[in-house]
């Protein structure tokens, strides 16, 4: 007789063995038709698991994560059959959940085409509506070899095959559809009504470049056909604002096949990047930072001492001179470690705060490289904090205070926090874990923040605390970092002299607020959608004559702009004004003055801002307007 308790301590009690599927059904009809998988002392299970003990019960719906992410693996599971009705030669071979929905690889020697994804919607439509039970079985694994190989399904018999000899397999069925999966699956292809198909790729037989190529299809999956509209128009929308594309519009920078991973960065690209980077400077002055320089290249020795040789060594470019073996570097830590030790260091002396816009190289694989978002040579606004034990918690508030102040600056409001702890693989002593993730929670407290807790996601070194910030389409993007290492100083030989004459080993906080100024970029460009706020528009205002009459003029006001510190250019181009405007207007302009012959004679010019006709304006009036705006750094996103 089972005692079934729910979420909200009540209890349920029966005399046989029961379904999830059957107690949320005696909870209510809404409840039974909304249930997609259920959670018993903790596993998630099908709404068909039966069980014949006691135990803690939590129906799961689509509204909820867990949810979701069974409605994502179940419509990978819905388009393979869709597939295999479509073109039965196809072989079904991997297919998981990923962020905002799921992909499945196929072999198909034909190869599918972009009007494919269409006949393959269609059919998964009528599959929902088909409303298929979703029925889980348990097979031996050599029978379940067995029965994929007479399916003609070479690529699940292998997956099989490497699984321990013994282990059941299971098998979920769907009409004249049979997969492979671990579960849980909804109780029917009727739960599915939400999802479209968005993309095809090319991808190697588990990931490796020397198997075959397969083909990939992706999708994307929701609760409801209201989110999935939402998702399709924030996707329609991060695709108009799509930093690449807008990097050529604006003329900010390029990549080309002879580089890869690595960006030319052209005159207004570059502009923008020593605003940036002039900005972050400033912050750095006035919280007692020194400012300093390493180099690109360091002996293989010293990356062997401080431990990335053993754990990085395949993302490091390497190099080889005079019989000494050497490594450009992937970040920056070692280097600043150098600078440390350079004289003896007293207790008095710390905090020391080393920063550097240092240069990294790292040998990522080509197919993860993505515009700006993911290169091979990129800059980190980086920082290395050397301290004592007592001066965690300070400068960890201090750290917390000054990437809250960037983010707002720059126009992020929304933004959260997440504490990682001890991973099961780590250095150093427990009591000092204690101490330093206690300094970390103290922190975070002190400030009255929220935050999520990542137990056994911290670094082997140390604990550690990341910012991620939403952007205006909702995306989230990791930036800063707060990291905690007891390790990297000692074996590089970093110390001081403490208060009572000893010598000890300084602890380091790894620290960055934008991380790579390459992707930072990226993330602004498309937060934006390239409508950069005034103080960070690499051109500011665009000084447009109608004839050629005012181009006197329209020079004179462009040199008047330039001497009070606006970055302004004028266009005297021989052509029409408005084919004018629309050209700097695509070019994400903020300002643009046109100046006739009335604005000549009044000394004043007629003011469009970002498609808004402000009518004219005397000149110092202007003036004084964009000084408001820069000083005030206008944070309003401003729509296409």
């Amino acid at each position: 007789m089972p005692v079934i308790t729910l979420p909200d301590g009540s209890k349920r009690e029966y005399d046989q063995p029961v379904t999830a599927a059957q107690v949320a059904a005696d909870i209510g009809p809404g409840l039974a038709k909304a249930a997609v998988a259920a959670r018993f002392d903790g596993v998630l299970v099908d709404t068909a698991f039966v069980m014949d003990r006691d135990g803690e019960l939590a129906i799961v719906t689509a509204k909820d994560d867990d949810g979701l992410e069974v409605i994502r693996h179940s419509t990978a599971h819905l388009m393979a059959q869709a597939v295999k009705r479509l073109y039965p030669e196809a072989q079904v071979t991997i297919g998981p959940v990923i962020e905002n929905g799921f992909y499945y690889d196929f072999a198909y020697e034909p190869g599918f085409k972009p009007e494919d994804m269409e006949k393959i919607q269609a059919e998964m439509d009528r599959i929902v509506k088909e409303n298929l039970p979703v029925e889980r079985t348990e097979m031996d694994r050599d029978e379940a070899v067995k029965f994929f190989r007479d399916q003609g399904e070479k690529y699940k018999a292998e997956i099989i095959e490497d699984i321990p000899q013994g282990e059941v397999i299971s098998l979920y069925r769907q009409g004249d559809f049979i997969d492979l999966c671990r579960g849980p699956h909804v109780p029917s292809t009727g739960h599915l009504k939400a999802n479209q198909l968005t993309k095809l790729a090319g991808a190697y037989w588990r990931g490796n470049s020397d198997n075959e190529m397969l083909q990939r299809i992706y999708g994307t999956a929701w609760a409801d056909k209201k989110e999935l509209k939402a998702y399709l128009h924030r996707l329609a929308e991060a695709e108009k604002r799509d930093h690449r594309k807008l990097g050529k519009v604006m003329d900010l920078f390029h990549q080309q096949p002879e580089a890869p991973g690595m960006v030319f960065w052209h005159d207004r690209g570059w502009t923008l990047w020593l605003i940036i980077e002039d900005y972050i400077r400033q912050k750095l002055r006035a919280n007692g930072y020194e400012e300093i320089r390493t180099p690109q290249i360091l002996d293989r020795s010293l990356w062997e001492k401080s431990g990335h040789w053993d754990k990085y060594a395949e993302v490091m470019f390497t190099t080889h001179s005079e019989n000494r073996d050497y490594a450009l570097k992937p970040m920056n830590c070692p280097g600043h470690i150098q600078v440390f030790n350079q004289g003896l260091k007293s207790y008095r002396d710390l905090p020391i705060r080393l920063a550097e816009f240092g240069s990294c190289i790292r040998n990522e694989p080509s197919g993860t490289l993505h515009g700006l978002m993911r290169v091979r040579g990129f800059v980190q606004d980086d920082a290395h904090i050397f301290c004592t034990e007592d001066q965690i918690q300070d400068e960890v508030v201090k750290l917390i205070d000054l990437c809250f102040e960037v983010y707002r600056d720059f126009g992020f409001e929304d933004f959260r926090i997440e504490l990682s702890t001890r991973p099961e693989q780590r250095v150093g002593e427990d009591a000092l874990w204690d101490r330093s993730e206690a300094a970390l929670k103290a922190a975070l407290e002190s400030k009255g923040l929220d935050y999520k807790l990542n137990s056994g996601d911290g670094a082997f070194y140390g604990p550690k605390i990341d910012f991620i910030l939403k952007d205006s389409l909702g995306r989230d993007w990791q930036l800063g970092t707060v990291q905690l290492d007891f390790s990297m100083p000692g074996r590089l030989g970093a110390e001081y002299v403490a208060e009572d004459g000893s010598r000890q080993v300084p602890v380091m906080l790894h620290r960055a607020i934008l991380g790579s100024l390459e992707r930072f970029i990226g993330v602004l460009i498309e937060h934006y959608g390239g409508q950069m706020p005034l103080w960070l528009a690499p051109v500011q205002a665009v000084v447009l004559n109608i004839t050629d009459r005012q181009a006197e003029y329209a020079r004179k006001v462009e040199e008047t702009l330039k001497n009070q510190g606006i970055r302004a250019i004028s266009d005297l181009r021989n052509e029409k004004i408005g084919y004018k405007i629309r050209e700097h207007t695509i070019q994400k302009v903020p300002y643009l003055l046109v100046v006739g012959d009335r604005e000549v004679e009044a000394d004043s010019v007629a003011v469009r801002v970002r498609g808004k006709d402000l009518g004219s304006m005397p000149l110092q009036s202007l003036i004084d307007r964009l000084d408001e705006e820069v000083t005030s750094r206008g944070h309003v996103l401003l729509e296409d």
